[in-house]
């Protein structure tokens, strides 16, 4: 007679679930420079899909200050707006820089990991680049900046 409660799993891992059942969509395209979004030759908005979308989404998260706007939850945007209150010195505001954006773009399941963070300070601006990594493996690099004070 088969056990009623089996050694073996029947579905598989979760986190094994979770990658296969995770779709990364679409999105607008925005040109950050210019502060529009792009548009075809025929005068429509382009759309990113796949891995591009999801870029889109980490660069738009990272552009957003948290508890802001009603439209989006509480659990999206930064706050970096918070660090010039702080008065940390540079090794602080750089781990605190690191640890908001990780926070902000692992909020999303597609964001598996957030790396690699550089420094580059200008004054009282601190100009950063990061190295995202998706659950598919595939990575990406993002870039922002924070005024200290």
């Amino acid at each position: 007679m088969a056990s009623l409660f089996p050694s073996s799993p029947i579905l598989p891992e979760a986190s094994e679930f979770a990658v296969r059942t995770i779709g990364f969509g679409r999105s607008w395209k925005f040109d950050y420079a210019v502060g529009e979004f792009v548009t075809t030759p025929t005068g429509k908005v382009a759309e990113s899909r796949g891995v591009e979308a999801w870029l889109e989404w980490c660069n738009k998260a990272l552009s957003t200050a948290r508890y802001r706007y009603l439209a989006y939850t509480r659990n999206y945007g930064q706050e970096f707006d918070d660090l010039i209150a702080k008065g940390l010195n540079r090794s602080g505001n750089e781990s605190e820089i690191k640890r908001i954006a990780t926070e902000c773009l692992t909020v999303d399941p597609r964001t598996a990991s957030v790396s690699n963070f550089q420094f580059d300070w200008q004054g009282e601006t601190c100009m950063f680049t990061c190295e995202v990594r998706n659950i598919h493996g595939t990575t990406g690099t993002l870039t922002g900046s924070v005024v200290t004070k």
